[in-house]
């Protein structure tokens, strides 16, 4: 049996169209309403959900979703509750989702734990930003024997003999799900330039040829022309592209439900025309 997200990224190959991942900081405004965002941005058009567990020391994201991460803290968000709200998202949609965390919350949860729950909760891979591959077998071969991969991430400044080194440091056991490969378009945080993305879709197959996994590009991407920039045309570039700033603010600006739930369909809509124009 092909692993769910596995089988999203052969599908849209067969189909010639790019993956659009979307980023949704789990807990802000309310652990409920996160919920019913993560649905609004899979029924228009997201392929993938990103579901970002909230931390306090978020080094890798940008002031929009550090912003995001205290107001879903302070509403009570915690590792436990976003993997409730993952097994809420699974049983309203089944677009694959990605757990998004840092490795503090596992590491005091535990990394059996926090596998066995995830499975428990329909999640299909794990994001740990801030784990080195290398350090991360324990957690890669846990997470293989479940059915979910680890997703491996790549940088910029990952030159030709690093992005090797991760390739073979984050392949998952024999057997296991392949998941993908996140591909940072700059060297720093999220929200940011969006100047290394022509850049960064130009080496994605070198990428995807060493990692021998789909590819996708992430930071920096906040409409359709950035979208359409990372990730190339249809034959070329990158398996898809990843936001989540620009979804985040749309959440901080809407004043109701309503506008936030609108405020995300809306982006979603737009990047996924834009990903499917000729």
């Amino acid at each position: 049996m092909i692993a769910r997200l596995d089988g999203a990224f052969e599908e849209l190959a067969r189909a010639h169209r790019k993956a659009l991942v979307a980023f949704l900081c789990m807990g802000d405004p309310s652990i409920d309403e996160s919920v019913d965002l993560c649905v609004a941005a899979a029924e228009a058009g997201a392929d993938v959900l990103e579901l970002g567990v909230p931390f306090s020391d978020p080094t890798a994201d940008g002031p929009a979703i550090a912003r995001a991460a205290e107001r879903a803290i302070r509403a009570g968000a915690t590792l436990d509750r976003v993997l409730d709200a993952a097994a809420r998202v699974r049983a309203r949609v089944a677009t694959p989702t990605v757990l998004f965390t840092y490795y503090n919350p596992i590491l005091v949860a535990g990394e059996a734990r926090v596998v066995a729950r995830a499975v428990e909760a329909g999640v299909d891979a794990l994001l740990v930003v801030d784990l080195p591959p290398e350090e991360a077998g324990p957690m890669r071969a846990a997470a293989a024997a479940a059915g979910i991969s680890v997703v491996a991430l790549v940088t910029p400044t990952s030159d030709a003999a690093r992005v090797d080194a991760i390739a073979v440091a984050s392949r998952a056991p024999r057997g296991g799900p392949r998941g993908f490969a996140y591909y940072v378009s700059v060297a720093g945080v999220t929200g940011g330039s969006t100047s290394g993305l022509e850049a960064a879709c130009a080496r994605a197959p070198e990428i995807r040829a060493r990692m021998a996994r789909p590819v996708v590009i992430g930071f920096g991407i906040d409409g359709a022309a950035s979208a359409r920039a990372a990730a190339g045309p249809p034959g070329a570039g990158p398996d898809g592209i990843v936001v989540g700033t620009a979804l985040v603010r749309r959440v901080e600006r809407g004043a109701t439900p309503e506008d936030r739930a609108s405020g995300v369909r809306g982006l979603v809509a737009e990047l996924r025309a834009a990903l499917d124009a000729p």
